[in-house]
């Protein structure tokens, strides 16, 4: 059976792997797009989410899901530099309204303490939980318009080479506990990963946090005590 067990865990964690580096490819090419997600609503955000090529396959309540990546600012206040990313899973029915048979990259934004606390600690619904809307994007895009201020979670996606903010009100969000084990090799929580400060980014996500760190280095959204 160890026999067995040794290949079965060594693929997964593959699998895990190339799941983290085409986050950081999917992310990277989003925001390479000319008329991407606008940089003051990447720069207010508490943590980024990326679900890298989501297909639809079963119709129905649950039929559509999607595995990706979490990473959030470091520090009390979630203002230090980006953490090691969490593994996450996307799941629900709105997902496969979206997808219309073609892969799908999506990108979530979560735009204040309390939604990325809630997404941490459990499984959260969008529009439920924490509040959700279509993210706007372009350059000269108002990121202080009313939906961004009062949503929690903005949300876009990527098909076809077209990309828009995209409503996913219905869907749930959570960590995906057995993901997190094969690329880090422990249990441990995504709680743990993100708010932890010794827990190192992996190899295969360090595209992925680097880019983050670039691009937007600084948390430029309003003082934590007024939100």
């Amino acid at each position: 059976m160890a026999l067995i067990a040794v290949p079965a865990l060594a693929r997964d964690k593959d699998k895990e792997e190339r799941r983290l580096e085409s986050s950081g490819r999917v992310l990277k090419e989003v925001l390479d797009i000319p008329d991407d997600i606008p940089a003051g609503l990447l720069n207010k955000a508490e943590c980024v989410a990326i679900f890298p090529s989501v297909l639809k396959f079963a119709i129905g309540i649950g039929g559509s899901y999607g595995r990706g990546v979490m990473t959030c600012r470091k520090g009390e206040h979630y203002t230090g530099p980006w953490s090691a990313p969490s593994m996450m899973a996307l799941e629900g029915a709105n997902i496969g309204l979206q997808l219309g048979g073609t892969a799908t990259d999506f990108v979530l934004l979560v735009m204040n303490p309390r939604g990325a606390d809630a997404i941490l600690s459990s499984k959260v619904k969008l529009g439920g939980d924490a509040s959700a809307a279509a993210g706007p994007k372009g350059r000269t895009a108002q990121a202080d318009t009313d939906v961004t201020m009062r949503a929690e979670i903005l949300t876009y996606s990527r098909a076809r080479g077209l990309f828009a903010g995209v409503s996913l009100e219905g869907s749930t969000l959570r960590p995906n506990p057995s993901a997190n084990q094969h690329v880090y090799g422990r249990d441990i929580s995504a709680k743990n990963i993100i708010r932890g400060s010794k827990v190192a980014v992996p190899a295969a996500g360090r595209q992925l946090v680097s880019l983050l760190n670039q691009k937007s280095p600084k948390n430029l959204s309003d003082p934590k005590s007024l939100r």
